[in-house]
């Protein structure tokens, strides 16, 4: 499975990991697999042994860092729950960041490693700048969120490929409806 990494956050980018949020629900953190590859797709760890309780303690975070990045962006207060565990997983050690003798960088830890980046990365959000400009993409069936760093702040998709192009085709569509149906009354 490839992960669509649209945002520099490691915890927006985590949210995500759950698409179509109240329509289809769809699992993307099926097994420990897949978060094996979500993990190193987004740079955090090289490889990564999953366990179920590995990846049940997985989603719950999610979970939380969902909840929490929805209270930033409807400005609201977030649940204790959710900061919690979000602070739990923070306490732990991140990943082993390490320069070889070859000069290839690696990156190693466990399931723990891995979630500690996430939940830190969400803790920063929730007193960083960009909190003030956290928006849910504008694309009805995804439900991503994203740092709006657009100059105007009016970006409206998590990116242009994907939701982006979906919606300009779409309005590309119906102007050329628009217009057939302008020339046949003519």
């Amino acid at each position: 499975m490839t992960f669509e990494l649209v945002t520099d956050r490691p915890a927006l980018n985590f949210v995500p990991t759950i698409a179509e949020r109240g329509t289809t629900n769809l699992e993307r953190l099926r097994t420990g697999d897949d978060l094996r590859e979500w993990a190193r797709e987004a740079g955090l760890v090289d490889d990564l042994v999953v366990t179920p309780a590995d990846l049940g303690r997985a989603r719950a975070l999610r979970e939380a860092v969902f909840g929490v990045v929805s209270a930033l962006i409807e400005s609201r207060p977030p649940a204790p729950a959710d900061v919690a565990a979000l602070n739990a997983a923070a306490a732990r050690r991140g990943p082993v960041v390490r320069l070889e003798e070859d000069g290839r960088l690696t990156r190693s830890g466990d399931v723990a490693a891995v979630l500690s980046v996430v939940a830190t990365d969400c803790l920063d959000l929730c007193v960083s700048p960009d909190r003030h400009v956290l928006r849910w993409c504008d694309d009805e069936r995804c439900t991503r969120p994203f740092v709006d760093r657009s100059r105007g702040g009016r970006r409206r998709w998590c990116g242009m490929k994907g939701c982006g192009d979906r919606a300009k085709a779409a309005a590309y569509r119906e102007r050329r409806r628009r217009d057939d149906a302008t020339t046949a009354r003519d």
